[in-house]
């Protein structure tokens, strides 16, 4: 199964600090979500996680509100679980990292053997020019309209 890697480029443009950060669910974030937002610097994240929880707990020691206490909870377990690492990509762009590749790998060394080939060597390439003809091809005669019905040109 491929996952989906994130290249980023810091402001000073230094191809060597290139942080990769994998792209899909974080179980650790669900199983911890507010401690794992915090090991990763994200603080603002970090502190709205932990009041929703709170609340979610405050919420289940109500008679009645238990299960709306438990659904926030989980609640908010799943989306930092799915959202983590977006948000760790999100707060690098906000400090001036920039996306440099998006690259569908099975594993991470692939990914960035696949990342770190592509980089320029300063070898003078040029792509090759593709010569197609333009314009539509004009079909005449009769011919079925998606493949369902005959139209032959308007009504009888």
């Amino acid at each position: 199964m491929a996952s989906s890697y994130v290249f980023l480029v810091p402001p000073d443009g230094r191809r060597e600090d290139t942080r990769t950060i994998r792209d899909g669910f974080a179980f650790l974030a669900f199983l911890f979500p507010w401690i794992w937002l915090l090991a990763h610097r994200l603080w603002f994240h970090a502190i709205i996680a932990f009041a929703l929880q709170a609340i979610g707990g405050m919420l289940t020691e109500e008679p009645g509100f238990g299960p709306a206490g438990m659904a926030l909870a989980f609640a908010v377990n799943l989306f930092v679980g799915l959202e983590g690492q977006n948000f760790r990509i999100r707060n690098l762009a906000f400090r001036g990292w920039r996306e440099d590749a998006a690259i569908g790998a099975p594993s991470l060394e692939l990914a960035e053997e696949i990342y770190f080939s592509n980089i320029e060597t300063g070898a003078d390439t040029k792509a090759p020019e593709w010569n197609q003809a333009a314009g539509l091809q004009a079909w005449s005669g009769h011919s079925t309209s998606l493949g369902l019905f005959g139209f032959d040109g308007g009504r009888k």
